[in-house]
């Protein structure tokens, strides 16, 4: 099952030319600056634009191909639509709102009372949309999109009118979302933590044109890519909990066939995170360090070396188990510790450097 997306349009100032496949299950993020093409990509994929060219396929069935004349009305494509502004109607409280997304709906699974419970909305549902805050209209807009039955749902920058305050209050319901529905999500943002906490599929997009597209994971952590350029150049890690050890203040994770140590946890064993792990913390060491204070001596091999001469520096690739990390360290470092492709390495790693998502 997949999403396959190709499209040709000409914009105002280039020609938005993208082509990529992505398992229809988790969360597709379309990642770029405002401008990049984002947004048009999910207007072409929602039948609100009709693209020069294009071929959209949802789990094989096909919804737009201009070479066969196909295009399928946007009202009949059942997808899902959330904007940055969430669009509520005034005049209807929270519950109106949300059964408008119910009376053109095709039968189906997701019921009114699992999306207020999912989103936590209950106590919202007689006010009117001037009451709420944003992430609260964010909320029932989400919730609305689900009670159309949608086979896919598709955000576009839902988040970027927040601050930061209601961000961090949404993102959990996000996760949550994917986690409880199984529902594709195709999400479009410019903001990296929200690529870290939400996509299982990265799509970067620069000017038109596709960049890379992946496991979250594997395009994180490469270093010739423009988000190993950024200041918080991250790898992230899907990880289980695997361990509590209150007396030592540490839980124990595996991730990429590692072990690693951070700070206490609430989260149950067994349970699913994310770790990230910042490039500007990792230290590379070609010897088992002896007498320090770092509990997470991780071995890998260097995938690659990429110069950041705008930072007299040099970010290396390490590659784990179907993942890998960044290390940015000067090139003094990588001449005196002879790294190249395949050099064995062990990244060193503080516990309180490991930002555990989804906690």
């Amino acid at each position: 099952m997949t999403l396959s997306v190709a499209i040709r349009h000409a914009v105002e100032d280039f020609t938005l030319d993208v082509a990529f496949e992505a398992p229809a299950a988790g969360t597709t993020v379309l990642f770029g600056r405002s401008g990049a093409g984002k947004s048009t990509i999910i207007a072409a994929v929602a039948g609100l634009i009709r693209p020069a060219e294009c071929h959209v396929t949802i789990d094989d069935s096909v919804i737009a191909d201009t070479s066969h004349n196909v295009f399928i009305p946007p009202e009949h494509r059942r997808i899902g639509l959330v904007f940055q502004d969430a669009r509520l109607f005034p005049h209807m409280n929270v519950a109106r709102n949300l059964r408008y997304g119910l009376r053109r709906a095709p039968a189906g699974t997701i019921g009114f009372d699992d999306v207020v419970e999912l989103l936590g909305i209950t106590p919202l549902l007689e006010r009117r949309p001037h009451t709420l805050s944003g992430g609260e209209k964010s909320r029932v807009a989400i919730g609305r999109a689900l009670l159309s039955q949608p086979k896919l749902l598709a955000m576009d920058e839902p988040l970027a009118s927040l601050d930061e305050q209601h961000k961090s209050e949404i993102l959990p319901y996000l996760a949550r979302l994917k986690q409880t529905l199984h529902l594709p999500i195709l999400y479009v943002t410019h903001s990296l933590d929200e690529v870290s906490r939400l996509a299982d599929t990265l799509v970067l997009i620069r000017d038109g044109r596709l960049v890379a597209a992946g496991p979250l994971e594997q395009v994180l952590s490469r270093g010739d890519l423009p988000l190993a350029a950024r200041d918080d150049a991250s790898a992230v890690l899907p990880a289980r909990v695997i361990a509590h050890d209150p007396a030592r203040q540490l839980s124990e994770l595996e991730a990429a066939g590692r072990r690693l140590l951070v700070p206490l946890l609430r989260s149950a064993l067994g349970s699913g995170v994310r770790v990230r792990i910042p490039a500007r913390e990792v230290i590379l060491a070609t010897a088992p360090p002896q007498g320090i204070s770092v509990h997470n001596v991780i071995a890998g091999t260097v995938q690659g070396v990429v110069p950041d001469p705008s930072r007299h520096g040099s970010m290396v690739e390490v590659a784990l188990d179907g993942a890998g990390l960044l290390a940015r360290i000067t090139p003094d470092a990588v001449t005196r510790l002879g790294l190249t492709r395949g050099t064995p390495v062990l990244a060193l790693v503080k516990s309180m450097a490991i930002e555990v998502l989804g906690e």
